[in-house]
C-alpha cells in the first residue's frame, strides 16, 4: 500500500521562526505554494505558515478596526492574540503552532483522513522527529491519478523513486522543490513544474536511465517566467 514515503515532496520549502513576514510572502508567491513548514535549527517542525496566516497580516495596511460589538464579544485575550498576529514581523508570531505531522510509513488513506478531520491541505512528514518531506492534497491526487493506491508498492518501485530523486538532487538544473515523482510497476510519473522544454527533456532522460524503469509518463507543466 502506498505510504507518505512513496508520494511526498522532498526536499521541502521551509522557513525558520525568525524569517520576516514579507520574506515568507515572497517565498510562497515565487514558489507557487500556499504554505510551508516552520522548522528549528535541528530540523524539527515547530509550526506551519500559510496564505491564510498572511492574509490577516496584510489587512493591517489599512488598519481596519473591529466594530464595537465584535470587540465586546471577542474578549481581551482574543483581541490581544489578533493584534499580535496581524502586526507580527516574524514567522513565529503568525504561524500556526499546532501542526499535524505523520511518519513516512503512514498510509495515504490515513493521511487523507487526517486532512479531512482537521481541515488541512498539507501534512509534514517526519522521521526520528525531523522533517523529511511533505504530502499535500495535490500529492494525493497525483497518486490517485497515476496508481492504484490500494495495491502494495514493490521494493523495486521504491528503489527507482529513491534513486531517481537522489540523481536529480545532484543536478543543478533540476529544482526538486517544484516537482514530485510517483512510481508504479516500473512506470515513472513526473509531476510538477518545469522552466523550459530542455528541463522537461532532461528529466525524462534521467528517469529513463534509472535501472528497471519501463516507461516514463510526463505530467509536467510549463511555468512561464514571472508566473506562480
Amino acid at each position: 500500500m502506498l505510504t507518505a514515503n512513496d508520494v511526498m515532496t522532498t526536499p521541502v520549502i521551509t522557513v525558520s521562526p525568525e524569517t520576516p513576514v514579507p520574506d515568507v510572502a515572497r517565498l510562497l508567491h515565487e514558489s507557487g505554494i500556499s504554505g510551508a513548514p516552520v522548522v528549528d535549527p535541528d530540523g524539527k517542525v515547530v509550526g506551519i505558515v500559510s496564505e491564510g496566516d498572511l492574509i490577516g497580516h496584510a489587512g493591517t495596511i489599512g488598519e481596519k478596526r473591529r466594530s464595537w460589538w465584535l470587540r465586546l464579544l471577542s474578549g481581551e485575550d482574543a483581541l490581544a492574540r489578533d493584534y499580535a498576529k496581524t502586526h507580527a514581523r516574524t514567522t513565529k508570531d503568525v504561524m500556526t503552532a499546532r501542526v499535524i505531522t505523520v511518519p513516512d510509513t503512514t498510509s495515504l488513506a490515513d493521511i487523507a483522513g487526517r486532512m479531512e478531520k482537521y481541515g488541512i491541505k498539507r501534512v509534514p512528514v517526519v522521521r526520528d522527529g525531523r522533517l523529511i518531506g511533505i504530502v499535500s492534497r495535490g500529492n494525493l491526487l497525483q497518486a490517485l491519478a497515476a496508481t492504484d493506491i490500494s495495491k502494495d508498492v514493490s521494493a523495486d518501485d521504491r528503489t527507482i523513486r529513491e534513486r531517481l530523486i537522489a540523481d536529480l538532487r545532484a543536478q543543478p538544473w533540476a529544482s526538486m522543490l517544484t516537482k514530485n515523482i510517483v512510481v508504479e510497476n516500473g512506470t515513472v510519473h513526473l509531476f510538477g513544474f518545469v522552466r523550459s522544454e530542455e528541463e522537461r527533456r532532461a528529466l525524462r532522460i534521467a528517469a529513463e536511465n534509472v535501472p528497471d524503469v519501463t516507461k516514463v509518463e510526463d505530467h509536467l507543466m510549463r511555468r512561464e517566467p514571472g508566473g506562480i
